[in-house]
């Protein structure tokens, strides 16, 4: 747990704040609502949360996707986190301290919504519950796992058993009114015993409970090209994790350990600075019924500039 968290929290270190409004670049966006994953901020988040969000929605942000442990989380979650965010120099997650109707109050306030929160499986699997009444008062449609834990994807039985807990977990998730989701980060796209575990998930999981978060930098990465998954797939992926690539990476490996994703970090670029073909790439999503947009992106030496460039690149997209 403590390792698998680590490696997200160490994308962090260099990430801040500085956004700079640019409300006529938002009139011109049409009807995509381009959104910033949380987990880019969480120093800003910490320090000034309030003063954040309006920041973010001042630069033309419309949504926000939240990430966990939160108060309903499990202890287990709670107590891994710690030790990598202390570690790095912030202390907050999940609604940093507030309670869900305050957070309601803030997002209304500023003209943001929160569709969507990045949250452990295993409070899912043990505390759906809380995690409705939550979603539902801040207005979470999507709960999701950033990825699965390194135990349950060691061999394909593995893969199948993890296979099980989707449906189980996204059945469950649609009982209470929530949609359950898997971002992918990267791994489980080469053959492993004759069979591609990324595929056999997408074969054996219900479709209307299990969808899917592709990540742009992490599916390249991986070999995978996210236009044709995206056209292979129609109705499967609900958002995008909207990143750019400095020059063309891949994997040396399979994609599954610490050491190659903290390997193509310094190859993250700010939107439209990279050679990603984003706007074919967004443009497919939408026509694959892809909804939500979030900007994210890690270890930028100017989080400012990555923040408003980015935002500025994105939405002058023909979409």
């Amino acid at each position: 747990m403590k390792r698998r968290q680590f490696i997200h929290q160490l994308s962090l270190t260099t990430v801040g704040l500085g956004l700079i409004p640019h409300l006529s670049i938002a009139n011109i966006m049409g009807n995509t609502n381009f959104g910033v994953a949380l987990f880019t901020l969480p120093k800003s988040l910490s320090e000034d949360f309030e003063g954040t969000l309006k920041l973010i929605a001042e630069t033309g942000y419309k949504e926000l996707e939240f990430f966990g442990p939160y108060d309903f989380s499990t202890p287990a979650a709670k107590e891994g986190w710690k030790v990598a965010a202390t570690a790095l120099g912030f202390s907050g997650s999940g609604y940093f301290g507030h309670s869900s109707k305050a957070l309601r109050s803030m997002l209304d306030k500023y003209g943001l919504t929160a569709p969507s929160i990045h949250i452990d499986l295993p409070t899912l699997q043990e505390n759906m519950e809380a995690v409705a009444e939550a979603a539902h008062i801040v207005g979470h449609k999507y709960v999701g796992i950033a990825m699965i834990p390194d135990e349950m994807r060691q061999s394909l039985d593995d893969y199948k058993r993890t296979i099980d807990i989707f449906n189980e977990v996204g059945a469950n998730a649609k009982m209470h009114g929530l949609t359950f989701f898997y971002h992918n980060h990267g791994y489980g796209h080469a053959p492993m015993e004759g069979e591609v575990p990324f595929q056999m998930i997408l074969e054996n999981t219900d479709p209307e409970n299990v969808k899917m978060q592709l990540d742009v930098f992490w599916f390249t990465a991986a070999k995978v090209d996210p236009v044709q998954i995206l056209e292979a797939n129609p109705s499967r992926f609900i958002s995008l994790h909207v990143k750019d690539m400095r020059e063309l990476k891949t994997f040396a490996g399979d994609g599954g350990n610490m050491g190659e994703w903290m390997g193509l970090f310094p190859y993250l670029a700010d939107a439209g600075a990279g050679v990603l073909d984003l706007e074919k790439i967004l443009a497919t999503a939408k026509k694959a019924g892809v909804k939500h947009f979030f900007l994210e992106k890690d270890l930028t030496p100017e989080p400012e500039k990555a923040l408003q460039n980015s935002f500025e690149h994105l939405s002058g997209l023909k979409l």
